[in-house]
């Protein structure tokens, strides 16, 4: 059995970390899914807002409004309600995973005119590029957490046969839709802006939209799987400007 247990240290003067493991898996997903929720629903005047990443959950608070020991101690109470909420078998997986989350087929493609960094990454692990993208859409990946920009979906289940380290020196300007590869993850770029991973395709979709509700069209808990596309399919997609809906 997992040990249900976090750990709770100080993150600066405003915020309490609470650390559900150290490595990243579904099972530890679905605790802090769990426990932000929990938290949520419980509406205690001072915590002003719940960060979920990888293995751990920051709280921020007021602290004239709650103290750190307050609401260390109501974080407890939490725990121990929601204590044996899931269980796990030894692989780490929970049997109460996902039930709502869904499956989403991204188009991508993977030509040169978008894979500027393909040749890189297939040269540093001594294949073609077509080795590349034939291990890359062979994955299914699952959506840890957003962030660094809003809707950027962080994508675990990438191949150790293709995870390159970041660039040295980050692009100025990376387009939206841009699909890249950063160490053993992989992610999709939702809005243009400056960046470091090595990018190997880009989709036609529009991740992320102000006017949408949600705004970010992939959320965590989700799975990805990706569907190469030619040019013209590109084109095609992007003119008539399909999202995910």
């Amino acid at each position: 059995m997992v040990d249900d247990r976090f750990t709770i240290e100080p993150l600066g003067d405003q915020a309490l970390l609470l650390r559900f493991g150290d490595k990243p898996n579904r099972y530890c997903f679905d605790r802090i899914r769990a426990f932000d929720e929990a938290v949520s629903r419980k509406r205690v005047q001072g915590i002003v807002q719940l960060t979920p990443a990888y293995t751990s959950l920051a709280v921020y608070y007021d602290p004239l409004l709650i103290s750190a020991l307050d609401l260390e101690q109501f974080l407890r109470e939490v725990q121990g309600d929601q204590s044996g909420f899931l269980r796990s078998d030894d692989s780490g997986s929970s049997p109460q995973s996902h039930s709502l989350a869904r499956e989403l087929l991204v188009p991508v493609c993977y030509d040169l005119e978008f894979g500027h960094d393909l040749e890189f990454v297939a040269s540093s692990h001594g294949m073609n590029c077509s080795e590349v993208v034939e291990i890359h859409t062979a994955a299914s990946y699952f959506v840890h957490m957003i962030g660094f920009l809003p809707g950027f979906p962080y994508l675990g289940g990438l191949s150790s046969r293709i995870a390159t380290p970041r660039k040295s020196s980050p692009r100025l300007h990376v387009p939206a839709g841009s699909v890249g590869i950063a160490g053993n993850q992989t992610g999709i770029y939702p809005v243009d802006s400056p960046g470091g991973w090595q990018i190997i395709g880009r989709s036609p979709w529009r991740f992320f939209n102000l006017m949408h509700t949600p705004p970010s069209k992939i959320q965590a808990g989700d799975t990805v799987r990706f569907v190469p596309i030619g040019l013209d399919e590109f084109r095609k997609i992007q003119n008539e400007s399909v999202g995910i809906e």
